[in-house]
């Protein structure tokens, strides 16, 4: 496990753009895969977008265009940038990690941090 620390989230309108970071803990953050995921009230925590080591990236269909997902290795920092936003994205969103291999899916998680969109 390592710690993570989100921040960016707020207000915003439909349209608009928002740039949420995530900092880890841990001396082999380049190593991790990284994942954004996001749980609105009363539906399932899904994954947005991830990004793995080598520089490969997942995004979910409904941001897939509108999402970008990048990282600083010498920061130990996750990025996602929002675009265009949609009423649809308010959610909480968690930076999560997965520190080891050979195991399950992600062993670290953020405290959360609060998008709101507004129509």
């Amino acid at each position: 496990q390592v710690q993570l620390g989100e921040s960016g989230g707020g207000l915003v309108q439909a349209g608009g753009s928002l740039r949420l970071s995530c900092a880890a803990s841990g001396r082999l953050f380049s190593t991790y895969v990284m994942g954004w995921f996001r749980q609105a009230p009363g539906k399932e925590r899904e994954l947005v977008s991830a990004s793995w080591s080598g520089g490969s990236t997942y995004y979910a269909d409904s941001v897939k265009g509108r999402f970008t997902i990048s990282r600083d290795n010498a920061k130990n920092t996750v990025y996602l940038q929002m675009n265009t936003l949609q009423p649809e994205d308010t959610a909480v969103y968690y930076c999560a990690a997965r520190t080891r291999v050979g195991g399950g899916g992600y062993d670290s998680w953020g405290q959360g941090t609060q998008v709101t969109v507004s129509a």
